[in-house]
């Protein structure tokens, strides 16, 4: 599994509920990388989508106590109800999309993590963990800088030193 996401220079993943930033670049990694695979996603991060729905051509899983069963993703109640709906139903690459506290529950579990660094401060009121720190991730690659809409971007990607079984 791994976690994918896009930070400004304090770590910040969001605010209001909604993205921070509008980066094309960003958006089309996002969408060739999770394209055809499996996202898991918290019940805050569905309703963020336009018009609350999933992302097309991968399956969704949403982790939420709040969210009715729906046709178009398949939602789940608890952690083990969500490792077992991965085990069992998902396709291809498994990716964590957030929100915070699905970023939070899952990121033991992830292998890497894909991560595209704003040069911005995006004014966030949500926080993904700063894997600068000494917390048993290891940088292990990162991109050149890419100018999209404005903003200047890094892609990175973040070794997982000690993960866990699902």
């Amino acid at each position: 599994m791994k976690a994918i996401v896009h930070v400004d220079k304090n770590w910040g993943i969001g605010r209001g509920n909604s993205l921070m930033f509008r980066l094309p670049a960003d958006m089309k990694f996002f969408r060739q990388t999770t394209t055809g695979n499996t996202v898991v996603i918290g019940g805050n991060t569905l309703r963020s989508f336009p018009g609350g729905l999933p992302l097309k051509d991968r399956l969704n899983i949403v982790l939420s106590k709040n969210i009715e069963d729906r046709q178009d993703c398949i939602v789940v109640r608890s952690e083990s109800q969500l490792f077992d709906a991965i085990k069992r139903r998902a396709a291809g690459e498994v990716y964590v999309a957030g929100g915070a506290s699905i970023y939070k529950l899952l990121l033991p579990y992830c292998e890497s993590v894909l991560v595209t660094k704003v040069d911005a401060d995006g004014g966030a009121d949500t926080f993904f963990p700063d894997l600068d720190a000494d917390n048993g991730f290891a940088l292990e690659s990162c991109g050149d800088d890419i100018v999209t809409n404005g903003f200047t971007i890094r892609m990175c990607v973040y070794r997982n030193l000690f993960p866990k079984q699902i």
